[in-house]
């Protein structure tokens, strides 16, 4: 009697097919991968919005004045946009028009990484400001007013904020 001897393994054509198989569904996943990530990165600078919105309001109840912060802060503002920015007490001045212009800073306000803000002295009055942030690799810019919340999220290239 001859024994025959069997062989394990895969043969080329069912590896081929697993290859394939891999294939299509990166194919299909990638894309939507990299629109997952542009949604967080402009949910991140949203949700820092809305600190710092916070912020301004407990500002305000002490200081009966709104803070701007008249230069872009965080990354891709006037740094490179690799460098991380993490400001646990940003810093900015009283007042927008007549206001008293000494330095002020918003307690808990903190940027994410990435994310720059800013709230020019030109947009606070006695009653509302106008702040705006956006992530370096996000492709909105938020913005957000003490009278109406955030009020838009525009469409933007680069990354610094305007």
């Amino acid at each position: 009697m001859v024994q025959v001897k069997k062989e394990k393994g895969f043969t080329l054509i069912e590896l081929m097919i697993v290859v394939a198989i891999i294939g299509i569904l990166a194919a299909i996943a990638i894309p939507q991968f990299s629109s997952y990530r542009l949604k967080a990165f402009n949910s991140a600078a949203m949700s820092d919005l809305r600190n710092v919105m916070t912020s301004e309001e407990a500002s305000f109840a002490e200081n009966q004045e709104y803070i701007a912060v008249n230069t872009a802060i965080g990354a891709g503002s006037t740094a490179t946009p690799s460098t991380t920015q993490v400001t646990n007490n940003i810093q900015g001045t009283l007042g927008g028009t007549g206001g008293t212009g000494t330095a002020a800073s918003l307690p808990g306000a903190k940027l994410s990484k990435g994310v720059s803000l800013i709230i020019p002295t030109t947009t606070v009055t006695a009653q509302d400001y106008i702040a705006r942030t956006k992530h370096y690799l996000g492709d909105k810019i938020q913005k957000g007013t003490a009278a109406t919340g955030i009020t838009s999220s525009t469409a933007a290239t680069g990354g610094k904020v305007i």
